[in-house]
């Protein structure tokens, strides 16, 4: 890491650009090393197309693979995989942290406001002792997982194998990454309550953000915790519960997915399956067997993704919820967007329809891209791109059959996700001067 900083403070780089090519860098050394003989099982290299596309997915904790993680990678090639998974869900620049605090290193300005571009903190005060909150809540709330699952593991694998299980599924679940090494998931555990409510925990604790985590901790009440909390926790109790109940409702008589589960076991798969999207690519029934129905909803869900500032990928809840409060604002003709008494700054709102914009965008882009290099229906290429945008792993089946240039964009799609679409943005824009005028207004007709 220390290697990596020194080049990147030879360019002239702001805080998202820091961010852009700390990822790429990152992301290419973890290709170096997956395509070495010894990270594969038969001894041969993977070839650098797919080692890159496996520590794109890695780092930007997105799970989808175009080999099976438990049957071709060496013990070597699960470690780096591991590691590239944690660095990608604590990020590139808290990683970094991590080692200049062990060291005793003053953390400069810039990387203060490069940590703040990254956990999306609004202030500079306190950066460092947030990063310190970050690297020992997560490794804490980890080995909380870790134990949990241990409980099934352990009798299963045995003590190694079933210790190393858990560390690994523990860390991949809390970095929202839904990498496995059982080899089909979670499927053998369809039914199983401790591991499927672990699981669906580290998710979901990882995908809240850190600074809602911070403000929970602190204030214990709803009433007295932020806007920002607030609107987290409702849009993801409400996602998750209105995905569960669709997911239940049309799936309940699939034979290939819900159908041949007791009824408890169906409530869970589809707790279960509502969770994922939220972005962690873990699955407990064949994604590839759902209804049309059932995926165009899980394309929803993974668009909208996680929180700010945590380990999970998409537009993010708050941002869906202010272009839904706006558009709600809108047909009431409502002059402020107003949320829990609190009105929502123009700014914000202007923030979130051009993530929401370029996301829509980049999707539909990217889709009719891959419609002409692969062979697949639209509704299995839609449902790559977004999971693969919104840096969630789950697929119809279509990933391990990519051809290289389709492998190619999607690890491009990965890491925009990764690194988020307005960051990419800001990362590559040119630094506009302040306008000392400002032009005529008129008005368009529109809708």
């Amino acid at each position: 890491m220390a290697f990596i900083k020194k080049h990147l403070d030879k360019l002239e780089l702001n805080p998202p650009r820091f961010l852009v090519v700390g990822f790429g860098v990152l992301i290419v050394l973890g290709a170096i090393l997956l395509s070495l003989p010894i990270a594969s099982k038969n001894g041969e290299s993977i070839g650098f197309i797919n080692a890159l596309f496996t520590s794109a997915s890695a780092v930007c904790v997105t799970g989808l693979t175009v080999v099976n993680t438990a049957e071709h990678w060496s013990l070597f090639g699960h470690i780096v995989i591991l590691i590239l998974i944690q660095m990608g869900g604590l990020g590139f620049m808290t990683s970094a942290t991590i080692m200049a605090l062990l060291v005793g290193k003053k953390i400069s300005l810039k990387e203060r406001l490069i940590i703040r571009e990254q956990l999306n903190q609004d202030s500079l005060s306190g950066m460092v002792r947030l990063t310190r909150y970050v690297i020992i809540s997560t490794f804490i709330i980890e080995g909380i997982g870790a134990l949990l699952l241990s409980t099934r593991f352990i009798p299963i694998f045995g003590l190694i194998k079933g210790i190393w299980f858990s560390i690994f599924h523990a860390i991949s679940a809390f970095c929202n990454a839904g990498f496995d090494i059982i080899g089909n998931s979670m499927m053998s555990f369809v039914g199983d309550f401790t591991v499927n409510l672990t699981i669906c925990f580290l998710i979901i604790v990882g995908g809240l953000g850190f600074s809602v985590l911070i403000d929970i901790s602190n204030k214990k009440n709803f009433n007295r915790l932020s806007l920002h909390s607030k609107l987290v926790l409702s849009i993801t109790i409400a996602l998750i519960a209105i995905g569960m109940l669709i997911i239940f409702i049309v799936e309940r008589n699939n034979p290939d997915s819900l159908g041949g589960l007791s009824k408890g076991e169906k409530l869970l798969a589809s707790f279960f399956q509502a969770v994922i999207p939220r972005t962690a690519g873990f699955n407990s029934v064949d994604i590839s067997k759902i209804y049309d129905t059932t995926a165009f909803i899980m394309i929803i869900l993974m668009f909208i993704g996680g929180s700010p500032g945590s380990t999970a990928g998409g537009i993010k809840t708050t941002t869906f919820g202010a272009t839904l409060l706006t558009t709600l604002a809108v047909i009431k003709g409502d002059k402020d967007v107003v949320v829990f008494k609190r009105r929502i700054n123009q700014q914000i709102i202007n923030r979130s329809l051009a993530i929401v914009s370029i996301g829509l965008i980049l999707i539909l882009i990217v889709s009719v891209v891959l419609t002409i290099t692969e062979e697949s229906s639209f509704l299995d290429i839609l449902f790559e791109t977004t999971s693969a945008f919104g840096t969630v792993g789950l697929t119809r089946g279509i990933t391990p059959n990519l051809s290289n240039i389709g492998k190619l964009v999607i690890t491009l799609t990965m890491y925009a996700g990764r690194v988020g679409p307005l960051t990419m943005a800001f990362a590559f824009a040119q630094r506009q001067k302040q306008s000392l005028y400002r032009h005529s207004e008129e008005n368009i007709i529109v809708g």
